[in-house]
């Protein structure tokens, strides 16, 4: 049962991180041709650029997630501990 609740919030997550992506891309979209980059560095123009590049690492996030990049860490990570617990184990059972 487990397995089916985590592949259903699976592809809940995946599904949100698409529509996130999607109404970022939108915002930038809308946003980036009202930006007045022409101006040089006036308070406004700052605002927006600081503001675009949020939402690009908001994109960025997003796309982490979806390429499960995280999981993959954690995987490995797990591995390596087992293998540490291993050897620990080794050690001390040949210690006694």
């Amino acid at each position: 049962m487990k397995k089916v609740a985590k592949k259903t919030s699976r592809k809940k997550s995946q599904a949100v991180s698409v529509i996130s992506i999607v109404a970022v891309l939108a915002m930038l979209f809308i946003a980036l041709p009202t930006i007045p980059l022409r101006e040089g560095f006036s308070l406004a123009s700052i605002f927006g650029v600081v503001w675009a590049l949020f939402a690009v690492l908001i994109i960025g996030a997003h796309l982490y997630r979806l390429l499960k990049v995280d999981e993959d860490t954690e995987k490995r990570m797990k591995a390596i501990k087992k293998e540490k617990i291993r050897k620990l184990e080794r050690r001390m059972m040949g210690d006694s």
